[in-house]
């Protein structure tokens, strides 16, 4: 049996990847928009559908899947916060995620980011690509070996841009309820308070526990930064309070401020704003307004050859291991069956 697998959200740089890590050679439709309502109906027929981040896989899609005939629910991303669980199981899907991949593709993302602020290099080439040589006050910077970074979240990838930055020999230091003792070797661990106070960068790797540490990074947190910090978001945007920081930036208390997430990205991401058909969230706008005080990618820090070799690879086995031995070892619990599903 071939096994019939759509995959949505696949970018065109990304196709020949699908191809060519295609080695059970499973029957592939890849749609390049995400998910959603209007085009769900391409799932019909589909044993598999593959997901990315910001796909809506919601009760209305699931059944719907389920009655296309689709059996097998996966995401190539780490979270799934994007698929109904309970719906997956009342539909009798099997649900599976990637649990990891390529950490030094989030953490060279924020290194580069932290970097481009500390040293003001959007602001200068902005200025020279307007035929504007001369120098000013704002391009002076300090070194980062003279600077200290604070990284909140030492898990593989804060662990990654840790490393990266203490190689640019920068003092690095952490906050972790849970740092393991490779991230004992390479940071300076102290309470949050103390991190915040002393670092002149500070770069979010933590996990978003929804209801738990929602807009965590909000006035309380950034008033106990040190003045002028740059501060990192490459985690969730759900941990940011986006008009907290935007009153930091206007103040001066927050030098500059970088982002690869937002709260409900998925009406800002992967679409252009002219402002005639679309309007973007009045306090995004005021944020990428500050331009180049404020850098914001859109969540591409996963956009790498290896990590999303690794995507991909890991989502192939996943169908296989399904297919072959009735699991994987990288299933989603489900909730209990509420009722069977005509």
């Amino acid at each position: 049996m071939v096994l019939k697998v759509v995959c949505y959200g696949v970018r065109k740089n990304e196709v020949e990847f699908f191809n060519r890590l295609n080695k059970y050679n499973f029957d592939l439709y890849l749609i390049e928009d995400l998910l959603n309502h209007e085009n769900v109906d391409t799932a019909k027929g589909m044993d598999a559908v593959v997901l990315r981040g910001n796909c809506l896989a919601d009760e209305q899609n699931i059944y719907k899947m389920k009655e296309y005939g689709v059996k097998y629910l996966f995401t190539r991303t780490v979270g799934y916060n994007h698929i109904d669980l309970q719906a997956a199981a009342d539909c009798d899907m099997h649900v599976a995620r990637v649990p990891s991949y390529s950490p030094n593709a989030i953490a060279e993302l924020s290194l580069t980011l932290a970097m481009t602020l500390l040293r003001h290099t959007a602001y200068t080439t902005n200025r020279t690509a307007n035929k504007d040589f001369t120098v000013d006050g704002v391009m002076f910077s300090k070194e980062i070996r003279n600077c200290k970074v604070g990284i909140l979240g030492t898990g593989k990838i804060g662990l990654t841009e840790a490393k990266l930055f203490k190689g640019l020999g920068a003092e690095v230091l952490g906050y972790d309820l849970y740092p393991s003792d490779e991230a004992k070797k390479h940071v300076t661990f102290m309470e949050l308070d103390d991190l915040l106070k002393e670092s002149d960068i500070v770069s979010l790797h933590v996990p978003y526990f929804p209801g738990k540490n929602d807009q965590m990074v909000n006035a309380d947190f950034i008033a106990k930064m040190k003045d002028g910090a740059i501060l990192i978001n490459t985690a969730r945007g759900e941990l940011q309070d986006n008009e907290a920081i935007l009153e930091a930036l206007q103040s001066h208390k927050l030098e500059g401020f970088a982002t690869d997430v937002f709260a409900n990205e998925a009406s800002i991401f992967f679409q252009k704003f002219d402002g005639k058909r679309k309007n973007l969230d009045p306090t995004v706008k005021a944020l990428v307004d500050l331009y180049p005080r404020v850098l914001v990618t859109p969540h591409v820090g996963s956009n790498t050859d290896e990590a999303l070799s690794n995507m991909i690879e890991t989502s192939f086995e996943n169908l296989n291991d399904m297919m072959t031995l009735g699991t994987t070892h990288n299933a989603i619990d489900l909730p209990n069956k509420r009722e069977l599903v005509s």
